[in-house]
């Protein structure tokens, strides 16, 4: 291309630009909006999508209620987490994962218990103490890599 079809070619841009600029332009507070955008999308991480499942509500889990059902996912990763109040007050959390998983924990503050991920992304973990907790997973993507996921707080 010569200097004289990229002058030309940017000359066309330019009134396009110009029309699209008076027909439709862009709303004031874009950049604003992108910005905010971007930022959610970052605390995904931190924030995955929590949906609870069959009707159960967080509060069941701190209620009378001896189970609870928790749906977590960021968009790439599913987890499903059923916790079940055992006899002693202790709790049992089951749980699936949709990913290839390579390492599994529950956290509560300083504790935390591991457990190995089995056949079709099954987990458990036993005698959990009743509290505030989160589930930390490093799994491998479509693409092979390999990336944490961690869902948000949730009481068991």
């Amino acid at each position: 291309m010569d200097t004289e079809d990229y002058a030309a070619d940017a000359a066309l841009f330019a009134r396009m630009r110009s029309v699209w600029e008076t027909v439709d332009p862009a709303p004031v507070d874009l950049i604003d909006r992108m910005v905010a955008a971007v930022a959610v999308e970052d605390l995904t991480r931190e924030y995955a999508l929590l949906t609870l499942v069959d009707g159960a509500e967080l509060a069941a889990v701190r209620g009378e209620a001896d189970t609870a059902t928790l749906q977590f996912s960021d968009g790439a990763t599913n987890v499903l987490v059923h916790v079940t109040a055992t006899d002693d007050g202790g709790r049992r959390v089951d749980g699936w994962v949709d990913a290839p998983t390579l390492a599994i924990r529950l956290s509560q503050g300083d504790r935390e218990w591991s457990a190995e991920p089995g056949e079709h992304g099954r987990f458990a973990f036993d005698d959990v103490k009743p509290g505030v907790s989160r589930i930390r997973l490093v799994v491998r993507g479509d693409d092979g890599e390999m990336r944490d996921f961690q869902t948000p707080q949730f009481e068991v």
